[in-house]
């Protein structure tokens, strides 16, 4: 997806660039998760059903429970520089700024939580600016994700005044980008070489089956047979079970893993509706059983190391892995700011920034 918004009259400055990931509480307590839970939640995006229904779930029940089993979970990652997702991203929109150069100007901006989109953006227009460039750091498109982060930008824009409006161009989903293909590459293939597993993992975040079918623009195709994604089409272009095939094509490439078994497969599941498939939890089992006991992991979901790679993969499933009978299991690190992975966004950047 790419929204390309532009003025007669453009202002002399700077090209300013804003960096989304998702966003994480601002500490792992009880009130401080309950708070990220309740503006996460409450985005109809996420928890797409009506409104009334939402209200009733969020607070009836998911606000009154989750927050004590999900504070633990972030305490068990937490670090002294706090939010490893937050700290992450930071370390990413230093080096992009360094990358760039003095003719740009780089923020960092959190969908939920801080620093918020408002914030970031009201810093970047507070500066003359040619130009904004607004990177969605989700390599895979979805609603939840990437459409909810540029409906939020485009919200907080539509109340500035238009003669204080940049040319806007957005960075579309990056599933298969060179540069984001390298960095996986350049962080991962010595480590799994050096692990020698049995089998290489590449887990997804999963997503519920009713937010992929709408993006299927002839209603017969995806989810509908067994190799709907084995290719990106016209038809499902726009799917993010499709690009997590195609990122998982290239990396094995890219990572030279054609010889070696390896599979793909969604985790972080809730709730009782039927969510994408295959279930991490499920293959891991699976693999178990067929006698793999060395494991590699791969998250290329995300760029950035947050509680889904760190805790659900990292601890929850290692632990998994282990009452199976496994050996040992590398988790293999996110791209977060490694010099490969500046770079790419940096060429993101440069890429859009004239479009």
């Amino acid at each position: 997806m790419e929204v390309s918004v532009a003025r007669e009259e453009p202002q002399s400055g700077t090209t300013s660039v804003l960096l989304i990931n998702l966003g994480t509480p601002n500490s792992p307590s009880v009130r401080d998760v309950r708070s990220y839970l309740r503006e996460f939640l409450s985005d109809p995006r996420v928890l797409d059903m009506n409104s009334v229904g939402r209200a009733l779930l969020l607070h009836g029940y998911i606000l009154r429970t989750r927050p004590q089993k999900v504070a633990p979970a972030y305490a068990a990652v937490w670090t002294e520089a706090g939010s490893p997702l937050l700290a992450e991203s930071e370390k990413l929109r230093d080096g992009v700024a360094a990358e760039l150069g003095d003719s740009f100007r780089v923020e960092l901006a959190m969908r939920y939580g801080k620093p918020s989109i408002r914030s970031a953006l009201h810093r970047l227009l507070d500066d003359a600016t040619d130009r904004l460039v607004v990177v969605p750091l989700f390599p895979q498109y979805t609603s939840a994700a990437t459409g909810s982060a540029l409906a939020r930008v485009f919200e907080v824009l539509a109340e500035t005044p238009a003669e204080r409006l940049p040319q806007i161009q957005t960075v579309p989903a990056f599933y298969d980008d060179a540069g984001f293909l390298a960095s996986w590459t350049a962080v991962g293939r010595d480590l799994v070489q050096a692990f020698a597993p049995d089998h290489v993992l590449f887990s997804y975040h999963g997503l519920p089956e009713r937010q992929i079918r709408p993006l299927d623009l002839s209603g017969s195709h995806c989810l509908a047979k067994p190799d709907c994604c084995e290719t990106v089409s016209a038809v499902n272009h726009a799917c993010y079970r499709a690009q997590c095939f195609a990122t998982t094509r290239s990396l094995v490439e890219a990572l030279g893993l054609a010889a070696m078994p390896s599979s793909m497969s969604f985790q972080s599941r809730m709730g009782r509706t039927p969510w994408i498939r295959p279930h991490t939890d499920v293959v891991v089992t699976d693999l178990a059983q067929q006698g793999a006991r060395r494991l590699a992991v791969l998250c290329p979901t995300f760029v950035a190391d947050c509680l889904e790679t760190l805790e659900e993969i990292g601890i929850r499933l290692r632990k998994q892995w282990e009452e199976l009978g496994g050996e040992d299991l590398l988790l293999v690190p996110c791209p977060n700011a490694h010099p490969t992975w500046v770079r790419a966004v940096g060429d993101l950047v440069r890429q859009h920034r004239d479009r």
